[in-house]
C-alpha cells in the first residue's frame, strides 16, 4: 500500500505535479532526518544534508527504478550523501542540547541524555562502514535487503558488517564503563 502511494506520487511528480515531491518531502523528511542526524551527529548538518538529498532526489527522480522500494531508494540517497559529508568533514560536534525531550522528568532526561551520549560517542568511535550498517538495523529498522541496497553491498557483507560492528560497539562501551 505504501509503495503504491510511493509510486503514484512519483508518477505525478515526472508528469509536471511539483506538490506530488511536496508530499514525498512531507512523507519522508522526519526519517530522513533522523537517519543523517545520527550520522552526523549535528543538527544544523543534518538539516543541509536532508534538504540536499531531497534536492538530489528531485533531480534523479527519473533514474529511479520502480522494481525497488522508494523509500529504499532515497535512503541510499541520504545515506551517500551523509557518507559524503563525513568524508570531507572529518570531525564530528556533539549533538545540541536543545533537541532533549521536555516530556520527561529531569532525572530520566539526564539518564538518557547521558546513556544517549555515550552510545553516540561510541557509534561515533566506529569505522563508516560499521556504523551506517548499525544504525540503518537499529534505528531505523530496515532488513538486511533495504541495508544491502543501500550500501550496495551483498546482503552478507551487511550481516558480517553488523555483526562485527555489535562486537565493536560493545567493546567500545564496555571500556567506558557501560
Amino acid at each position: 500500500m505504501i509503495e503504491e502511494a510511493d509510486s503514484l506520487l512519483v508518477r505525478q511528480c515526472l508528469g509536471g505535479d511539483t506538490r506530488a515531491f511536496g508530499a514525498i518531502v512531507e512523507k519522508y523528511e522526519k526519517t530522513m532526518f533522523n537517519v543523517v542526524i545520527r550520522m552526523v551527529n549535528n543538527y544544523e548538518d543534518a538539516q543541509d544534508i536532508a534538504q540536499s538529498a531531497f534536492v538530489k532526489a528531485y533531480e534523479k527522480l527519473r533514474t529511479f527504478d520502480s522494481k525497488y522500494k522508494f523509500f529504499s531508494w532515497l535512503y541510499r540517497i541520504v545515506v551517500n550523501e551523509s557518507l559524503n559529508f563525513l568524508n570531507q568533514k572529518r570531525n564530528f560536534e556533539k549533538l545540541d542540547e536543545s533537541l532533549i525531550s521536555k516530556e520527561k522528568t529531569p532525572e530520566e532526561a539526564y539518564d538518557r541524555v547521558e546513556a544517549g551520549e555515550r552510545i553516540r560517542d561510541a557509534l561515533l568511535d566506529l569505522k563508516l562502514e560499521y556504523r551506517t550498517v548499525l544504525v540503518l538495523k537499529h534505528f531505523q529498522n530496515l532488513s538486511y535487503e533495504e541495508i544491502s541496497y543501500i550500501v550496495d553491498v551483498p546482503q552478507k557483507t551487511v550481516k558480517a558488517r553488523l555483526f562485527t560492528a555489535r562486537q565493536l560497539l560493545r567493546e567500545i562501551l564496555l571500556k567506558k564503563g557501560i
